[in-house]
């Protein structure tokens, strides 16, 4: 149902008002907008592990204690993710989007000018609460500005913003704090909040909170067993991914033998591997989910143990990180476009809480990882234990397949 000029969205379809069916912005300009907000939000995250040595330098701490300012954000995330998806449960969509990212602008300020390292994991901390909240009301929104068997593509071009921005984003804020310093690359983050905001207010037409919208029938998703598969998949089979990419430099290095100077040209590669699979991994869920869910962990976990034979050639290295990249963001939209159908009366909610779930393997997979390096395996070591938990993840999916069985009706279809 609509009223006045706003527009109601599902998991499938944005419909106009019937005054005003002339005024529809193009879904192409929509979905560009909705990507720079992931462009930004992607260029933050990945951009503080780059600056860290100058970070430490100039609040005087160690790089460790710098750490806790990643460690925040992943906090923010995974803590604002749900919340802020069930509290704005009623809340329009576009205006959501636009304070979830005038707080994103807020958080990239703060730590601009933040005096001492405990203002800044504060800073951090409120930095990394709209993330998660942001890519999924994102997704729910370009879900519904394109037709019903593309709504994997339309989530995936959202998604593109996030990968585009291992590519140009944060190689573009390094070289500025390289320049003018480190709280310059945060300045220049919360300007493309800012252009993100316009985009936003400019080519995203209004969206109306789905009717009956609660914060109970948000949490509801989690009542629902294949919500909680579906994240538990996201977080082991990405914490496969997370144990092999923590350690990359130093595999690229001291185990492929390639020069430190060639490692941001290879994490090039890996976003652009990223952006790839974005795009292919959109087109593959259109089809079916499930089966985008299972092929991704199948050619994650061949890929990761290739990586443990091979990395040693820098040849194959770069291959690997390439496909790896690919093959992770393939399994994202279909994770994602998984968890809108196993919720659909609280799809915010669940593609929201998707990204807690890959900030917990983030953690998970880099401590694992690093267990397994302090215990003296080597750096490959990690990539067996990524492809263990893919094969953990394959796991979880083959319960989603079996639960509607045990419970005696149909399975999911493929």
């Amino acid at each position: 149902m609509t009223s006045g000029d706003t527009t109601t969205v599902s998991t499938t379809e944005v419909r106009p008002t019937h005054d005003v069916p002339d005024t529809r912005r193009p879904a192409g300009a929509a979905l560009f907008a909705l990507a720079l907000g992931g462009f930004g939000i992607g260029t933050t995250e990945f951009a503080t592990m780059g600056l860290l040595p100058q970070m430490a330098d100039d609040l005087h701490v160690s790089i460790p204690a710098m750490g806790h300012g990643i460690t925040a954000y992943a906090l923010g995330v995974v803590v604002g993710a749900p919340v802020i998806a069930a509290l704005a449960a009623r809340v329009p969509r576009r205006g959501l989007l636009l304070v979830l990212m005038l707080a994103f602008v807020v958080g990239n300020a703060l730590t601009a000018v933040a005096p001492g390292i405990w203002s800044l994991v504060g800073a951090r901390f409120l930095t990394g609460l709209p993330h998660g909240a942001y890519f999924g009301i994102a997704s729910v929104v370009a879900a519904g500005l394109v037709p019903p068997d593309r709504k994997g593509r339309g989530v995936a071009r959202v998604m593109v913003g996030l990968t585009v921005a291992n590519i140009v984003g944060v190689p573009l804020v390094t070289l500025a704090g390289q320049m003018f310093g480190w709280r310059a690359s945060y300045a220049l983050v919360a300007g493309i909040g800012v252009v993100t905001i316009v985009a936003v207010r400019r080519w995203v037409p209004p969206v109306a909170a789905p009717d009956g919208a609660s914060i109970a029938r948000e949490l509801g998703a989690f009542r629902r067993v294949h919500v909680w598969i579906a994240l538990l998949t996201g977080t082991v089979g990405f914490g496969g991914m997370f144990a092999v990419y923590s350690y990359v430099a130093p595999t690229l290095t001291d185990v492929a033998g390639m020069p430190a100077r060639a490692v941001p040209w290879v994490l090039a590669v890996f976003g652009l591997g990223m952006t790839v699979g974005a795009l292919l991994g959109g087109r593959l869920a259109d089809r079916s989910a499930l089966a985008t869910l299972i092929g991704s962990l199948v050619a994650m976990t061949t890929v990761l143990a290739l990586y443990a034979l091979t990395a040693s050639s820098p040849v194959a290295a770069v291959l690997l990180v390439f496909a790896i990249g690919l093959v992770c963001q393939a399994l994202g939209a279909g994770l994602t476009i998984r968890l809108m159908e196993a919720s659909p009366d609280a799809p915010a909610l669940a593609a929201s809480s998707n990204h807690s779930a890959l900030n917990l393997a983030n953690a998970i997979g880099a401590w694992l990882g690093g267990v397994m390096i302090a215990a003296g395996h080597g750096y490959l070591a990690t990539a067996w234990v990524g492809a263990a938990l893919s094969v953990a993840g394959l796991l979880f999916v083959g319960g989603s397949v079996l639960v509607p069985r045990l419970a005696g009706g149909r399975a999911p279809r493929i």
